[in-house]
């Protein structure tokens, strides 16, 4: 080692700091580029061997560039809906045209990474960043929403088009009211399902209850005229069959009244009249016998306790204070009664007439054209949703609530409401309007629905206008069909929507914050299309720097690995993790090292010329 030695050291020196120079020059220039990851430099001490530590000198210098790839930047929010930032670990796999041909882009197959996330749609619906990376991702199935591949490709959303989707399910959930306010209720006769805000099937030419259902078991209320749920006078007792003043159940004694072998036929079942017995028995068959034998006595409500134990009947029926026969229809549909003999006399009916007690006929499901104004006035809104057909084709598919039953009626009565949907809306006559949806959605007397006990009831071939949508299911999430008091006495309707659509096309595209990319169609659809795919290495810091923030796969990096902990952040963008202050401080640095290194030089220099003035 010598002077000589010196010189190339410090030589060796100015190559380092210049190093270091370029690369904090770098650093600042590049303080504003997205997703930049600043770079360091490493200062390698190269010493001389020497035979012994004693005379062992100070070496040379080189400098190496030192990664920051693992060091995040600052993210910020941007108003473009396909910007991307990455927050934690993480690369954005992208590829580079190396050509384009007729406008569309040729690509090699080779996978760069990158964090600069400002990516934008092109004309050809690529997703590229401002460096000219082509963003890369796993399709996604647009009806399931799944993946349908696991391996990336370039991502391309140019003229996407869905087809529609017919209806295949309503979400619904509303409040009904305790005490619906129709139009017809106000002006009903107090005790009347009417009067309570609900549909009287005798108000109808066919039963808009479900197929089959009979009416529920009323008895009028004993205010004013007394008469029966199907809105006919009751029977009144002859006064051949009065004893003595007003009419009661006991007071009218009907042994001496009816004839042996007289009879009525209820629900089926016979109750006969028979001289040759004091007592009643019942046969295996449920028909009955009453003995009208010598000193029996026979009341009137007798006769109707045997015609309740063959209905099944939880409201007893009576006699009124008018003397009149109040029939309940009990569990049976319609409570129908005729007679042989003079039975029917004896309580007051004409000979060879049918009674038709409380009920009306079974249940049709349907509502008429003819009962479009009975039905409207004793029913309220349910809310209305536009569902589309298989050609996607929107229907305007309207509801309507009926309570059907009421617990203010009395024991045996629970809230039952009956949900309806509008089939034509130019019926007339006996043509259908509304359809009955099947179901009796009763409640507790907290509010709570107490069935069905599912979450969705089903509501086969349904039709509208003669447009089809076949079968729908109308679900109901737990305790969101509720029935509690509202002064408006109207339905409150919080969700009712469907999920069909018509056909659309793609209008935009945008990333939220899972790496999902949505596209927003012409017909209001926001569908995911697209999965953006994360991937991670063990050597990250070994990646090799490409420009425009891009890195490429080296041996010290490793492969790249599927997936990363990093999230993504949609409408954002990482900054460069440059510190400007602290590139300053290098800068100082760095200078004064550079400065130092030349001193060296200079002091060098004349130690030589003092050497060569030796010889002169």
């Amino acid at each position: 080692m010598g002077i000589f030695d010196a010189l190339n050291t410090s030589v060796g020196g100015l190559q380092a700091q210049s190093f270091a120079l370029q690369n904090i020059s770098g650093n600042i220039a590049n303080a504003s580029t997205t997703g930049y990851k600043g770079i360091g430099t490493s200062f390698e001490d190269l010493i001389p061997d020497a035979t012994t530590p004693s005379r062992q000198v100070a070496g040379g210098v080189t400098a190496f560039a030192q990664a920051t790839i693992t060091t995040q930047g600052t993210v910020s929010a941007t108003t473009v809906a396909t910007n991307m930032a990455i927050n934690g670990d993480g690369f954005f796999s992208v590829q580079k045209a190396s050509a384009v041909v007729d406008n569309v882009p040729v690509f090699t197959g080779v996978t760069d990474y990158t964090r600069r996330g400002d990516f934008q749609v092109n004309a050809n619906g690529n997703l590229i960043n401002g460096a000219g990376y082509y963003l890369m991702g796993v399709t996604v199935d647009p009806k399931t929403g799944n993946p349908t591949g696991n391996v990336p490709q370039v991502l391309q959303f140019q003229n996407n088009f869905i087809p529609a989707q017919s209806t295949t399910a309503i979400q619904y959930a509303a409040n009904l009211p305790t005490t619906p306010k129709t139009p017809a209720s106000s002006g009903a006769q107090a005790g009347t399902i009417t009067a309570g805000g609900g549909i009287n099937p005798a108000d109808f030419a066919s039963n808009p209850l479900p197929l089959g259902t009979p009416a529920p078991p009323v008895n009028a209320s004993a205010t004013g005229a007394a008469r029966n749920n199907d809105n006919t006078t009751p029977a009144a007792i002859t006064a051949a069959t009065q004893l003595v003043g007003t009419a009661s159940a006991s007071s009218n004694d009907l042994a001496t009244a009816i004839t042996n072998g007289s009879s009525l036929t209820v629900d089926g079942k016979t109750i006969t009249f028979s001289t040759g017995q004091t007592t009643s028995t019942t046969n295996a068959s449920g028909n009955v016998t009453i003995g009208i034998g010598p000193g029996s006595t026979l009341t009137v409500q007798s006769v109707l306790s045997a015609i309740d134990g063959i209905t099944g009947a939880s409201t007893s029926s009576t006699v009124n204070g008018s003397g009149q026969l109040v029939l309940s229809t009990g569990t049976n549909q319609d409570l129908v009664i005729s007679g042989t003999g003079n039975a029917l006399a004896a309580l007051g009916l004409s000979a060879g007439t049918t009674v038709r007690a409380a009920g009306t006929n079974p249940g049709t499901g349907i509502v008429t054209g003819n009962d479009l104004t009975a039905f409207t006035n004793e029913s309220i809104s349910g809310g209305a949703v536009t569902a589309f057909n298989a050609a996607g084709t929107p229907i305007n598919v309207q509801l309507r609530w009926a309570k059907t039953d009421s617990a203010s009626l009395g024991t045996g009565h629970q809230d039952t409401w009956n949900l309806f949907y509008q089939t034509s809306t130019t019926a007339t006559g006996a043509q259908t309007a509304w359809v009955n949806t099947g179901t009796n959605f009763v409640f507790n007397a907290n509010g709570s629905l107490a069935s069905p006990a599912g979450s969705a009831i089903s509501v086969p071939a349904v039709s509208v206008d003669g447009q089809v949508l076949g079968n729908l299911t109308f679900n109901i999430g737990a305790g969101t069909l509720t029935q509690f008091a509202s002064t408006a006495g109207a339905a409150t309707i919080n969700n009712l929507t469907q999920n069909g659509f018509a056909a659309g096309q793609l209008q935009s595209v945008a990333i939220n914050n899972s790496g999902i990319v949505v596209g927003t169609f012409s017909n209001g659809q926001n569908i995911d299309l697209a999965q953006v795919t994360l991937s991670h290495f063990n050597g990250t810091n070994y990646l090799k720097a490409l420009d425009g923030g891009a890195y490429e796969v080296t041996d010290l990096s490793g492969p790249a690995i599927a997936g990363a902990s990093g999230q993504i952040s949609g409408s954002s963008l990482e900054g460069s993790n440059t510190d400007i202050a602290d590139e300053f401080t290098k800068l100082i640095v760095t200078q004064q090292a550079y400065s130092a290194n030349t001193k060296v030089i200079t002091t060098a220099n004349n130690m030589v010329q003092d050497l060569l003035n030796v010889l002169r």
